[in-house]
């Protein structure tokens, strides 16, 4: 009775898995559009002054905007991402990648 149970189990575990991976579990809501902004570098260029570098191992974004300015940060660490954002479109600043050049928001001034 043990061993039918498991196959059964395993079946259905299998069954699920393929299902997720091919249809997916979330539904996809097609009556709204997805909302896309764009922005222009020039409208950021105005409002946000940046330098750009290039990412080390061992590197957050705090450190590498610290190392710039060579002090502590003089603002909350929510500006500092929401301008790291806004810098780079559809980049979260825990995603940052090693090697990987981007723009960071320069607080020097």
């Amino acid at each position: 009775m043990k061993r039918i149970f498991l196959f059964l189990f395993g079946l259905l575990t299998i069954y699920v898995i393929y299902i997720d991976l091919t249809a997916g579990t979330l539904s996809k809501d097609e009556t709204q559009p997805a909302v896309k902004t764009a922005v222009t570098m020039s409208s950021l260029e105005n409002t946000i002054e940046a330098f750009e570098a290039e990412v080390e191992p061992g590197e957050t974004l705090i450190s590498i905007v610290e190392s710039h300015i060579e002090k502590s940060l003089p603002v909350s660490i929510d500006q500092l991402i929401e301008d790291f954002q806004t810098l780079n479109p559809g980049q979260a600043p825990e995603k940052i990648q090693i090697g990987s050049t981007y723009q960071f928001p320069d607080y020097s001034k």
